[in-house]
């Protein structure tokens, strides 16, 4: 029977892929020092990984050899002496400079390029009788009517590349695409107000069509902001046909906000056009009205 000792990993190394270089060198005691101690006895490993991996043995020395080399006790004890070394060698790391700059995202730019020179584009779309070339799964991929339309069950569908669009301008439809390719809308801001309110009016309007959700928010926060005795009906009439409850409800509270604005409001052409077109927003109004007073 062999006395043996060996060497455990009881932990992970510091980071992955070290490698953990161990060596152990054991020598027998007299416990009596009567006698010298022991030549050394060494194994080393190098541990990779997991912990609990062990080393080959190290065999300090069988039982029959122990009995005569006086480094057993009486009570039949055994004294080693142990020294552990411990090398982790590290794989090479480059150093990477804490302040290298990231440049922004591009990722617009890029995309506007596409848009404007129509390179693999594979629809064309034709409002106003100008055409403009797209790609659809850039389409598809942000809005679910595009989505259905090129890619939905009517494989006619999909096999179009020419569509006209009715219902829009031409400069509403290219505001549109632009928003699709780089989720921004700069037109809105390249006009004096009155042809501002009309852009974003139609964009808002072909934002809820196509579902650009971000789009139709925009719109509703600009038009939020330009609300006026000339404006609040027609942006009301808008946002009741396009669901937009919050900018509605901004509308109402304008026109009943003081009689002043409420009888100005009463007099415009575009309250006629509300009156005509959408009567039930009326309700809204008296409603409103009514509980002011209340």
């Amino acid at each position: 029977m062999w006395v043996s000792l060996k060497l455990v990993l009881l932990a992970h190394p510091a980071a992955a892929g070290d490698v953990v270089n161990a060596r152990l060198d054991c020598w027998l005691v007299d416990p009596a020092g009567l006698a010298a101690q022991s030549e050394a006895r060494t194994v080393s490993a190098a541990f990779r990984g997991h912990h609990g991996v062990e080393s080959a043995p190290l065999m300090l020395a069988h039982r029959r050899d122990l009995e005569i080399s006086g480094y057993l006790g009486a009570d039949g004890t055994l004294t080693v002496k142990c020294a552990i070394t411990v090398l982790r060698e590290q794989r090479p790391r480059v150093d990477v400079p804490a302040s290298l700059p990231v440049p922004a995202t591009d990722l617009d730019r890029h995309l506007r390029e596409l848009l404007r020179s129509g390179t693999g584009s594979d629809i064309a779309f034709v409002v106003s009788g100008k055409t403009f070339p797209a790609h659809k799964v850039v389409l598809a991929a942000r809005s679910p009517l595009f989505m259905a339309e090129f890619f939905g069950d009517a494989s006619e569908k999909k096999c179009a590349r020419r569509l006209e669009v009715h219902g829009m301008e031409a400069a509403e439809f290219k505001a549109m695409l632009h928003f699709i390719y780089t989720d921004t809308a700069p037109e809105l801001d390249r006009h004096d107000d009155e042809e501002s309110v009309a852009l974003t009016c139609s964009l808002l309007a072909a934002a809820d069509r196509y579902g650009l959700d971000r789009l139709k928010l925009i719109c509703s926060q600009k038009l939020s902001a330009s609300i006026c005795v000339g404006t609040v009906a027609r942006i009301l009439a808008l946002a009741d046909m396009n669901n937009c409850p919050r900018l509605k409800a901004t509308c109402v509270e304008f026109i009943v906000g003081t009689p002043a604005i409420l009888g100005a409001v009463l007099a415009t052409e575009g309250y006629k056009d509300l009156e005509a077109n959408c009567p039930w927003v009326l309700a809204d109004i008296l409603k409103s009205a009514s509980g002011r007073n209340n």
